[in-house]
């Protein structure tokens, strides 16, 4: 290996950080990776490492150590395998590089080849009004075939927010609105939470630059006096969650930045009237057919030593979202009156609220209802895809309107769950059943009463 780059690194100090960062990446890789796995993250490593070698990021660095962040990304923050560690190890060398897409066939055969031309960029001499909306779109296009595709897009756009700050203003501005547009709003969608507030933090570090390091510099501040809050406030549930012998970890941890500037701006608040400035999370440690028990005993527990407000109960244990996400929420009156939110859920939920999709296709056949609702957005996203008559920048205006990120959950007479964008009224629900449904609705009925077509579901 340190072979490969004494040929192309002359300086000893940058062959050093390439290989500590390879090794990082290598730590990553789960147990059960075979010894062909390793091979080819080996063998794409020193392709990558020669196809890259003449390359430097904006800020001087070499180019490999990009490839390398996005594979660790992929397999340490969304938790994806060997196969796409590969395929992000070799994200760019077809598009930036001499290397060809049948290269990678021969050398690493059909699948990784079929991601790595989900990843790779547009032909440059394609023609068109939009050449980022139209290879947004083919990079969609592979959704519904590989997943994974579009999170390794999602780690390689994380990582170049992270790295944002050697490019020019003009372009910083460019790739943060792209960022906060179609991405953040995507990693949601596929139950990436950690990722998606990162990267609109990052967003807002560059679109809102004074007002990111003013609420920063607050939160550094009040730092010591919120962790003496949060020992308070969980110190007597602790006591009681014993008590239950339910095997448990409890965590405090700070709202992002940029929905903490949210509530500023909705509420229309200063800083210091935002009261809700971290969650504590109750995470249990059960077997998998307890687990709504269990959520609801600790949920007991927590409203036992703490008045709640009833109407800030979130139950997506019963009625998970449609990504993926599980979890108990709750907002309770805590010492000196403070309001403080509760999440409860367990390991595995706390794994795909972490890891999205990534993790929940782990845990396949677990919750049929979620699996469900997922399919049923990739059909949409199929339809939106054979629309041939929509130009690039229409297909992501109607997949921005797809990736609805707040949604109702309305319930059938029948009992079934429907799941609709916030905003969605009655008519909605009728075409959401059936189109027939929805052309013949002239009356609709909500909780016993008649409601106009418009009406907005709760």
């Amino acid at each position: 290996m340190p072979e490969v780059l004494e040929k192309i690194y002359q300086n000893e100090e940058e062959r050093k950080l390439i290989l500590r960062e390879y090794r990082k990446l290598l730590r990553t890789l789960p147990p059960s990776a075979t010894k062909e796995d390793r091979d080819n993250v080996r063998k794409a490593f020193e392709l990558a490492v020669q196809a890259h070698a003449q390359q430097r990021r904006k800020s001087g660095d070499p180019y490999i150590l990009h490839p390398i962040e996005v594979a660790r990304i992929c397999a340490e923050e969304i938790g994806l395998g060997p196969t796409a560690i590969v395929a992000a190890l070799l994200h760019d060398v077809v598009e930036d590089t001499d290397v060809t897409l049948e290269d990678i066939r021969k050398q690493f055969g059909e699948r990784i080849a079929r991601l790595v031309d989900g990843l790779t960029k547009l032909d440059h001499s394609y023609d068109s009004e939009s050449p980022q909306a139209e290879n947004f779109r083919k990079v969609l296009s592979f959704l519904v075939e590989d997943v994974r595709v579009v999170l390794i897009k999602i780690a390689d756009r994380l990582h170049n927010m992270r790295t944002l700050g050697a490019m020019p203003r003009y372009k910083q501005l460019k790739i943060a609105s792209e960022t906060s547009y179609i991405y953040a709003p995507l990693a949601h969608r596929l139950g990436l939470y950690s990722i998606k507030s990162e990267l609109e933090d990052l967003c807002l570090k560059v679109t809102e630059p004074e007002v990111y390091q003013d609420i920063a510099r607050k939160l550094s501040e009040t730092k010591e006096e919120r962790a003496q809050y949060i020992k308070r406030f969980i110190e007597p549930i602790k006591r009681k969650l014993d008590e239950t012998g339910l095997k448990y970890r409890i965590l405090g941890r700070p709202k992002s930045i940029s929905s903490i500037y949210n509530k500023i701006r909705t509420k229309r608040v200063p800083f210091e009237q935002i009261y809700d400035l971290f969650a504590v999370r109750i995470i249990l440690d059960v077997p998998r057919e307890r687990e709504k028990a269990a959520c609801w005993e600790a949920y007991t527990v927590v409203t036992d030593v703490y008045r709640p407000l009833p109407e800030r109960l979130k139950d997506w244990v019963s009625n998970p979202k449609s990504n993926g996400y599980e979890s108990l929420h709750t907002t309770v009156i805590g010492p000196d009156g403070k309001y403080v939110e509760v999440q409860i859920r367990t390991e595995r939920m706390d794994e795909v609220a972490e890891k999205g999709f990534a993790a929940h296709w782990k845990y396949k056949g677990i919750n049929t209802q979620t699996s469900s609702l997922f399919e049923a957005w990739l059909d949409e996203v199929r339809e939106l895809l054979e629309n041939k008559d929509a130009d690039a920048r229409e297909f992501i205006h109607d997949f921005k309107t797809n990736l609805f990120t707040q949604e109702v959950y309305v319930t059938t007479p029948k009992g079934e769950v429907k799941v609709l964008p916030k905003g969605a009224t009655a008519l909605d629900f009728a075409f959401h059943i059936h189109t027939e449904v929805g052309y013949h609705c002239r009356a609709v009925k909500v909780n016993q009463r008649i409601v106009p077509l418009g009406y907005k579901l709760q």
